[in-house]
């Protein structure tokens, strides 16, 4: 178990009540054990992920039971969005924008080697 946890969301999790709180809580753990330069908290009403002290994963939790994990670059639009690029090889995320794309973990987590692919993929988006 990694030192990268948050007691907010550790709350935040114990009182959820929500369908899939278990893979929420599981992939949370799995996430911050793959990567120590995580840390979280609460936004949005969910768990987030931090990377060098920016905001840029945010688990999408409601409505409708959704088990989703929007991949941003902070609350608001970056000077350099045009710029930007991410490499997806997976072709989990749907894009809204070139810095902005929501991973539905429930088609990810259904691969064969969806775990996996999902740790790679944030671990990669954080440091982007």
């Amino acid at each position: 178990m990694s030192d990268n946890r948050s007691p907010a969301v550790d709350t935040y999790l114990a009182g959820l009540d929500h369908p899939r709180r278990d893979d929420v809580a599981a992939l949370r753990a799995t996430l911050l054990d793959a990567d120590p330069g995580l840390s979280e908290s609460v936004k949005w009403n969910a768990p987030n992920l931090r990377y060098a002290g920016e905001d840029r994963a945010t688990f999408r939790l409601h409505p409708g039971g959704r088990f989703q994990l929007v991949l941003h670059r902070g609350a608001k639009v970056r000077a350099d969005a045009d710029a930007f690029s991410f490499d997806d090889p997976t072709g989990l995320v749907a894009w809204a924008t070139p810095d902005r794309g929501v991973l539905t973990l429930d088609d990810a987590l259904g691969r064969p080697d969806g775990e996996a692919a999902v740790v790679d993929l944030v671990r990669r988006w954080v440091r982007a």
